[in-house]
């Protein structure tokens, strides 16, 4: 359960810190107050990353077995 643990939020806050400066720059682009826009954005959107993560990873983790042996 530890490793789980640390594991959802280990993966959540670098995929929603790229995924939430990314979107930014889309939405955005290089404007001055970028950095501040985009850690507002990650600042939401990690705990959010977090849950799901750690909610979703198991069965995510079964289909990925699934399909590694169908494909």
């Amino acid at each position: 359960m530890k490793f789980r643990i640390y594991f959802a939020l280990i993966m959540s806050c670098v995929l929603s810190f790229l995924m939430s400066g990314w979107i930014t720059y889309v939405n955005l682009g290089l404007h001055p107050d970028f950095v501040f826009f985009w850690m507002t954005a990650w600042r939401f959107a990690w705990p959010a990353a977090a849950v799901i993560s750690f909610v979703f990873a198991p069965e995510i983790q079964r289909l990925s077995g699934w399909l590694a042996k169908k494909l």
